[in-house]
């Protein structure tokens, strides 16, 4: 699992590569909450690259979005690959967090 960061149109955006499962969970969440500590913005999490997240990495994305939510702030999931989405649908995640078809709609949505 790799995270790269940057700003777009205000938003800390984090894309993120590979999985997200029980071995690196945590580690993706601390990671990201890190980078969001260093900027007190929206955050945009760009999905696209992502093969697989598994139930650890759904809770670690429920903790980030509670965070940000909290700090009255709020976290948007955007470029969902199909089986990415189909695990968001089936969990539910995608009637609780904000997802977006392209990272543009996403950033489109904070305007």
């Amino acid at each position: 699992m790799e995270i790269s960061t940057g700003i777009e149109n205000g938003a800390l955006v984090a894309s993120v590569t590979g999985r997200i499962d029980g071995t690196n969970a945590k580690q993706f969440e601390d990671d990201l909450m890190a980078k969001i500590s260093e900027h007190s913005s929206k955050v945009v999490l760009d999905l696209e690259g992502l093969a697989y997240i598994s139930s650890a990495g759904l809770r670690a994305i429920l903790l980030i979005a509670k965070n940000l939510n909290q700090a009255d702030s709020e976290l948007l999931i955007c470029s969902l690959s199909p089986s990415v989405d189909e695990i968001f649908r089936v969990s539910g995640f995608d009637r609780i967090i904000s997802t977006f078809s392209s990272r543009n709609k996403a950033l489109e949505s904070l305007s």
